[in-house]
């Protein structure tokens, strides 16, 4: 059975590369990895014909096949059909679904026919299993949340600008090397069923990107994971992408790399980012290769924590002792790969997210900001902000809004003494203005700029021409005593309370409602005979939440009467 798995694996691998790199464009919300467990007993079990499907068998399949065989219920039961779905997907549009087959609507009809039974299933694996018990579940090298406390104790990490870091992007040896092969490949290169390229072919790639052909016996493509990490760096960064038929086709921008926009280089750069696990060693068994599984994000993390450097050895002692407690191949792994820190060092290095300078591995600024996105996307909390130096005054306004008052403060002044009081004025209601609908910074902007005085008000004079700036600004202006600024009129003052309710209700119901009552039935009920009429972004959201939560029902009444005479004049 084991050679015929074996046989089974080897045939299927060229179609599930090619999968892919489909799914990478076509379906990014499935996991392929899931597809290959069902697709590989498909073809042990029910066709010998890799692009052959029935109902039938689909349905034996998921429902008899994978649940003795699926190594990850949990999974299974969120992805599995998903994934399987967009696996068939691929053989009809690319003209792999033989003839013979049910159609592609009869597949997936069947799939939404099993979907709870199979979900079911899953979940009765799960139960089996002791899902719930309380053991834990180990991660990899590289599982961030077993850092969660210490990450979340880290002082502020300042990130550097983005032309700082797209400069350095634009470095990266490896996106260089990924855009090299990409247009290699050219504009239609067909791919081949055992491998994705000819061994003369892979010869070509690796004198095209720079690379030694290996001294091997066997199949040059076999002894290249180098080469192969490249091409799926390639195709995570959207230089590659699946063309017709048994394809693969460069994509049309691939060439201006490095881009001009510092924007598109970070973005660019963002989607390559998960290549980092190509850090990993790679060894010829596969159970000792899983052993070190993650140690390229374990040794970021490490880099992370300890403020951006550590000593090779270091980090070299505490990975490997990490391996032998995660892993009862961990030590045997770490001997056999001889050096694991090597292949992560020069991924990272290539990437440009690490330097090494005599015996001292350090994050570059690029380095830690990927960290810091690795582990946001771990939902694990970090204290990261912009550079003051480089920070706008949005992005100093909206870090302010979720900071405490005292840090909030910190930030303001730190951001203050880089300015003159007339350019911090002016930064900051420019910033209010860009949205009108967001209250939050624009009280903000007017109470940090109504500290300036007199320095501000040229700003104030020119934040008048802006309707949602306009009651700040008159108010501020007159609060000054400044010649022929105009005095705040009635609308201006209904506008501020509006402000101040949009911020109250943004805070919960019982919050807003508290507001509500603060200031009275009586005022509220006079201010909902006017307030309709201010043309504020929130003010048809404000009445329904009024005549939905307030305890006064003739209150919320006259808000219902508000919102129709609102709505009617819009």
């Amino acid at each position: 059975m084991t050679d015929r798995i074996e046989v089974a694996a080897t045939e299927l691998r060229p179609l599930l590369e090619e999968f892919i790199m489909w799914a990478h464009s076509n379906a990014p919300d499935s996991d392929p990895e899931l597809v290959g467990p069902a697709a590989l007993w498909h073809r042990l079990a029910f066709s010998q014909d890799l692009g052959t499907w029935k109902r039938a068998d689909l349905r034996n399949l998921l429902l008899d096949r994978m649940p003795k065989v699926v190594e990850d219920p949990d999974a299974a039961a969120d992805g599995m059909l998903p994934a399987v779905d967009a696996y068939l997907t691929f053989l009809s549009q690319t003209g792999r679904l033989a003839k013979g087959s049910d159609s592609l609507a009869e597949l997936q009809a069947e799939l939404d026919d099993v979907e709870d039974e199979f979900v079911e299933l899953m979940e009765d694996l799960l139960d089996e299993d002791g899902a719930g018990d309380d053991e834990e579940e180990t991660g990899d090298l590289g599982d961030f949340e077993a850092f969660a406390d210490e990450l979340a104790e880290l002082d502020t990490i300042r990130l550097r600008p983005d032309s700082e870091l797209a400069a350095a992007a634009r470095q990266s040896p490896l996106v260089a090397k990924a855009r090299d092969l990409a247009l290699w490949v050219g504009s239609g290169r067909r791919v081949g069923e055992d491998t994705l390229l000819t061994d003369t072919e892979v010869e070509e790639a690796l004198t095209t990107i720079g690379l030694p052909r290996p001294e091997t016996d066997g199949p040059v493509a076999e002894a290249v994971p180098y080469l192969w990490n490249i091409w799926n760096l390639a195709v995570d960064l959207e230089f590659l992408e699946p063309g017709e038929g048994n394809t693969v086709a460069v994509q049309d921008d691939t060439a201006e790399w490095p881009f001009d926009d510092d924007e598109d280089v970070l973005d660019a750069w963002m989607l390559g980012l998960h290549s980092v696990d190509y850090g990993d060693p790679e060894l010829d068994d596969d159970d000792l290769t899983m052993a070190l599984a993650g140690l390229t994000r374990g040794l970021l993390v490490r880099l992370l924590l300890a403020g951006g450097s550590r000593e090779r050895d270091e980090l070299a002692r505490e990975l490997a002792e990490a391996a032998a407690d995660l892993d009862e191949l961990g030590g045997d792994a770490w001997e056999a790969a001889g050096d694991p820190l090597a292949p992560a060092i020069d991924w990272l290095v290539g990437y440009g997210m690490i330097a090494v300078e005599g015996t001292t591995v350090s994050l570059t600024p690029l380095g830690t900001e990927g960290v810091v996105h690795l582990v946001d996307d771990a939902d694990i909390e970090v204290d990261a902000r912009p550079a003051i130096e480089s920070m706008s005054a949005h992005e100093l306004l909206a870090l302010s809004a979720e900071l405490p008052e005292d840090e909030a403060d910190a930030e303001f002044a730190a951001w203050m003494r880089l300015r003159e009081p007339e350019k911090a004025a002016e930064e900051l209601l420019d910033a209010a203005a860009e949205d009108e609908s967001d209250a939050l910074i624009r009280v903000q902007a007017a109470s940090v700029v109504g500290t300036l005085g007199e320095a501000a008000v040229p700003a104030w004079q020119a934040a008048l021409k802006q309707p949602s700036l306009r009651p700040y600004a008159a108010t501020h202006l007159s609060q000054l005593g400044v010649e022929g600024a105009p005095e705040p009129t009635q609308d201006d003052t209904h506008w501020l309370i509006l402000d101040m309710w949009t911020i109250s209700a943004g805070l919960g119901r019982s919050e807003f409602v508290s507001s509500l009552q603060d200031i009275g039935s009586d005022m509220v009920n006079g201010l909902l005979e006017v307030i309709w009429k201010i043309p504020h972004a929130h003010v048809e959201e404000l009445l329904d939440l009024i005549s939905q939560v307030h305890p006064d029902k003739q209150i919320a009444k006259a808000a219902r009467r508000a919102l129709f005479k609102a709505r009617s004049s819009a």
